[in-house]
C-alpha cells in the first residue's frame, strides 16, 4: 500500500474515532454502558431476565424502548417482553390498579406515599420466587420510574432487596427554551435552535426523540420553546401545526409544551388596534386564540409572559397592571386546565429605586390578586443570574401566590459554555436560602414546592442550555447542570454533592478513583468562577452586550442601570453597593432577622458584604485582611483553583478516553488564561482608586489596564460583529 494510501487510511480512522467520541457526547448521562463486574452484571441479569410490560400506550411503548435499548447494552443480552404475567416473570412493570391483588397487597402500604407522577421500585417474593415490581398510579410514573431503574444499574447499585418509593415535589418542572423562530438562541451558547422550523411538521429529527428522552430521564415535564422576548408569529397557525408536531412527540414522554406570548399579539397577528387587557375585543381575541391552540394541541400546558420589561409590551402600556394582564390571560386558558407563568423580572427606565428592589416593589401589592391558574415567576436572586446573589426578597413576602423558581443553565454571566462551572451548586445553596418569614426554617425550597404557605400550584423552570451542539450543551460538564436542574426539579432538598457523584457515574465511569476528585473540582468550580469575577458580593462587572469578559470602567450604555459602575461605585473612598437604610434600605424587603443581619458589616455572610455595603478599602474583613487585600487575594484564589482544575483533570486521564480527556483539557485552558484576564483587568481598574499596591501572593498584571479597556469581543455568541 502507497503512502498515499496509508495516509487516507489514518485519516479515515482518526475521523472514526473522533466521530465515536461525539456520538458518546450526544448520548449525555444515558450512555448504558457495558457493565463489566460480572457478579453485578449476573445479579441485573436475573431481574431482568423476563420482564412483563404491557405495550397499550405510547408512554408504555416509549418505556418498553428504553429497556430495550438499555439492557442489551449494560449486560450484552436482551430481555423477553411478555404481555401477559407469566410465573417465570422476573420484573412486573404495570400500573398499580392493574397488578394482580396478591401483588397489590404486597405494596399496598407504601403505596400511599405515591402520588400521580410518583412510582415505587420494590424486590418481593412472589409464588416462592424473588421478583421485582416497578409501579405507579400513573403511566408517566412508570416511565419515569424505569428511568431511574436503569440510572441505578448504570450506577451499579444494588437491586437484589431495593425498596424505593419517590414522587416529583413539585408539579411543573420546565425548561425555558429562549429559541428565536430564527434559529439563533439568546444567551445560548451551543450552536442554534433545535426547532428546525423549515422542516416541521413533515420532517421529524430523531433529536426530538432523544430530547424528549433525556428530559424525562430526569422527570422534566414541561418546556416553552420560544423566548420570552416574544414573536407573536409563534402563536399564528402556520407555526401552530409545527408546534403540534413537537407536542406529539414530547407527549410520549411526559411532556407538555407552552408558549410564550407576546402580549401586543391583538395588534401585530390579530388586526386589533389595541391590546388593552380590560378591551372586550382583547379579551376575547385571547379566548378564541386558546381555543385554537387547543384544537391543535389538547394538552397545551400555557403560556409563559415576559410583559413590561426590557421594552416588551405588556398591560402597562395602557395603563393597567400585571393583575389585569395576567388574569385575562388566565381566564383564556381556564377553561382547558392550562395555566399561565407571568415572569416578575421587571425594572424601568422611568424609576430610578435600585433596581434590586423594583419587582419586589411592582408585584408585592398584588399578592393573592391573580387567578387560580396564575404563577409568578421570580428569578433566584434580584439582579439577573449573577454568580451569586442573595436570594430574591420575593421568596417568602407574597404568600398567596405561587412563585415559580427561574433559574438559569445557561451561563448567561458565569463564562458561556467555555468555563467548567457546576451549577448545582448555586442552586442548592438559593434553595436552602433561609427567608425567616415564618421563623426558622422557612427555606426558599419550602416556598417553591408551595409546602410553606400551603399554595396549590409549584414549580422550577431553568432558561435551557441546549442547542445544537453535537454535545446538546457546548461544553460536556454543562450537561450536569440540564441533568442538575431536573433532579432538583424533582426533588429540591437533594444536594449538589449528590447530584454531580450521579451524574459523573452515568456520564463517565464507577471508578471511586475516578469519581472523588472530579466530584470535588465540580463542587468547587462555581465558587472559583465567584472568585475571579465577581468576589465579596461584587456583582454584574461583566463588559458591554455579551456578558462575557470583564467591564467594570463601564459607563457609557443608556441608562445606569445597564453600567457595571452602577453596581460596584468603586470611588477613593472605598467600594461597594449601599443598600443597608443610609443607602437604598433593600435589606427591608427581608424578613426582620435577616435585613438586621445584612445591615451589619460585621455580622453578615462575607460573600454578600458589598452587595449590602459601601465600605473604605482598608475595612478589616473577618481575616484581618483589609478590603482591598481580600479583594485581590480572592481574584487570586479564583485563579489558583482553576490550576487545581486542571491538575485534577490530568490526573483523571488514565480513566478517561482521550477525547474525552482533550476536549475537556482544552477548555479548562481558556478557563484559567480567561480567569487572569478577569483578575487583572478588574484589579487594574479598582487599583485606580485603591491606589494600593497587591499583596504578596498575588500575581502583577502582564498588561496595563488601557490595554484590557481595548479589547473588543465581536465573536462573543448572539454578538453582531462590529468595530468602533
Amino acid at each position: 500500500m502507497g503512502i498515499f494510501k496509508l495516509s487516507l487510511v489514518f485519516i479515515f480512522l482518526s475521523f472514526l474515532k473522533l466521530h465515536s467520541q461525539h456520538l458518546d457526547d450526544y448520548k449525555l448521562w444515558l450512555k448504558y454502558n457495558n457493565i463489566e463486574d460480572k457478579n453485578l452484571a449476573t445479579d441485573y441479569s436475573n431481574i431482568t431476565n423476563s420482564i412483563y410490560l404491557p405495550t397499550t400506550s405510547e408512554i408504555y411503548t416509549n418505556t418498553k424502548k428504553e429497556l430495550s435499548t438499555a439492557i442489551p447494552q449494560m449486560l450484552g443480552r436482551e430481555s423477553t417482553f411478555t404481555d401477559a404475567l407469566r410465573p417465570e416473570n422476573s420484573l412486573i412493570i404495570d400500573l398499580y390498579d392493574n397488578l394482580p391483588k396478591d401483588l397489590q397487597l404486597k405494596v399496598e402500604r407504601e403505596f400511599k406515599n405515591v402520588s400521580n407522577e410518583g412510582f415505587l421500585i420494590k424486590s418481593v417474593k412472589y409464588n416462592n420466587a424473588p421478583i421485582t415490581i416497578i409501579s405507579a398510579k400513573k403511566e408517566i410514573g412508570i416511565l419515569y420510574a424505569v428511568f431511574r431503574f436503569l440510572h441505578l444499574m448504570q450506577t451499579h447499585e444494588n437491586l437484589k432487596e431495593i425498596d424505593l418509593i419517590d414522587s416529583p415535589k413539585l408539579q411543573l418542572r420546565m425548561l425555558n427554551h429562549w429559541d428565536n423562530l430564527d434559529r439563533t438562541v439568546e444567551r445560548g451558547y451551543a450552536g442554534f435552535s433545535l426547532w428546525n422550523w423549515q422542516k416541521l411538521p413533515g420532517y421529524i429529527d430523531e433529536r426530538y426523540i432523544d430530547y424528549a428522552r433525556a428530559n424525562a430521564s430526569i422527570g422534566i415535564n414541561a418546556i416553552s420553546l420560544t423566548n420570552v422576548n416574544a414573536n407573536a408569529l409563534v402563536l399564528t397557525p402556520m407555526y401552530l401545526e409545527k408546534v403540534e408536531a413537537l407536542a406529539n412527540i414530547f407527549r410520549g414522554y411526559g411532556v407538555k409544551v407552552y408558549l410564550t406570548a407576546r402580549f401586543s399579539a391583538p395588534i401585530e397577528i390579530g388586526k386589533l388596534k389595541t391590546a388593552d387587557p380590560l378591551d372586550v375585543a382583547v379579551q376575547k381575541w385571547w379566548q378564541n386564540k386558546a381555543k385554537e391552540i387547543y384544537t391543535f394541541i389538547p394538552d397545551f400546558g400555557g403560556f409563559l409572559v415576559k410583559a413590561n420589561s426590557e421594552g416588551q409590551p405588556g398591560p402597562q402600556n395602557y395603563g393597567r397592571n400585571h393583575v389585569d394582564g395576567a388574569n385575562m390571560m388566565a381566564k383564556a386558558l381556564e377553561p382547558f386546565g392550562g395555566n399561565v407563568i407571568w415572569r416578575a423580572f421587571v425594572y424601568s427606565e422611568h424609576d430610578d429605586t435600585d433596581r434590586a428592589k423594583q419587582a419586589y416593589d411592582e408585584f408585592l401589592p398584588y399578592d393573592g390578586k391573580f387567578m387560580d391558574n396564575v404563577l409568578v415567576q421570580v428569578k433566584n436572586g434580584p439582579i439577573d443570574f449573577q454568580p451569586r446573589e442573595p436570594f430574591h426578597p420575593m421568596f417568602g413576602a407574597m404568600k398567596k401566590t405561587p412563585l415559580v423558581m427561574e433559574f438559569q443553565i445557561t451561563q448567561e454571566y458565569l463564562g458561556f459554555s467555555t468555563h467548567l462551572v457546576f451549577l448545582p451548586k448555586l442552586f442548592e445553596e438559593v434553595l436552602d436560602s433561609d427567608t425567616y418569614q415564618k421563623g426558622k426554617g422557612s427555606t426558599v425550597a419550602k416556598i417553591v414546592d408551595g409546602s410553606l404557605y400551603g399554595n396549590k400550584l409549584s414549580g422550577m423552570a431553568g432558561v435551557a442550555n441546549i442547542g445544537t451542539d453535537i454535545n446538546w450543551t457546548g461544553h460536556p460538564f454543562a450537561q450536569a447542570n440540564w441533568y442538575g436542574f431536573g433532579r432538583l426539579a424533582w426533588d429540591p432538598y437533594l444536594s449538589s454533592e449528590m447530584i454531580a457523584d450521579e451524574w459523573l457515574r452515568a456520564t463517565y465511569n464507577n471508578d471511586q478513583e475516578f469519581i472523588e476528585p472530579v466530584k470535588k473540582m465540580m463542587l468547587m468550580s462555581r465558587e472559583a468562577v465567584v472568585n475571579y469575577m465577581n468576589p465579596l458580593g461584587l456583582h454584574h462587572l461583566f463588559d458591554t452586550g455579551h456578558h462575557y469578559g470583564p467591564g467594570p470602567w463601564v459607563n457609557n450604555l443608556g441608562r445606569p442601570d445597564w453600567n457595571p459602575v452602577y453596581y460596584h461605585k468603586a470611588d477613593t473612598m472605598g467600594i461597594g453597593f449601599d443598600r443597608t437604610p443610609t443607602g437604598s434600605n433593600a435589606t427591608e424587603q427581608y424578613a426582620p432577622y435577616l435585613a438586621n443581619l445584612y445591615n451589619d458589616p460585621k455580622r453578615i455572610p462575607e460573600e454578600y458584604l458589598l452587595w449590602f455595603h459601601h465600605l473604605p478599602w482598608d475595612y478589616k474583613l473577618k481575616s484581618g485582611e483589609s478590603l482591598w487585600d481580600g479583594i485581590a487575594l480572592k481574584y487570586q484564589k479564583g485563579v489558583n483553583q482553576v490550576s487545581e482544575m486542571i491538575t485534577t483533570w490530568n490526573n483523571a486521564k488514565p480513566y478517561l478516553t482521550e477525547g474525552q480527556y482533550k476536549e475537556v483539557e482544552m477548555l479548562l485552558q481558556i478557563q484559567l488564561k480567561e480567569a487572569k484576564w478577569w483578575r487583572d483587568a478588574c484589579l487594574l481598574y479598582f487599583q485606580t482608586f485603591s491606589q494600593r499596591p497587591l499583596p504578596a501572593g498575588v500575581e502583577k498584571p502582564a498588561n496595563s489596564l488601557e490595554y484590557f479597556e481595548s479589547l473588543k469581543f465581536p465573536f462573543a455568541p448572539g454578538i453582531r460583529p462590529q468595530w468602533d
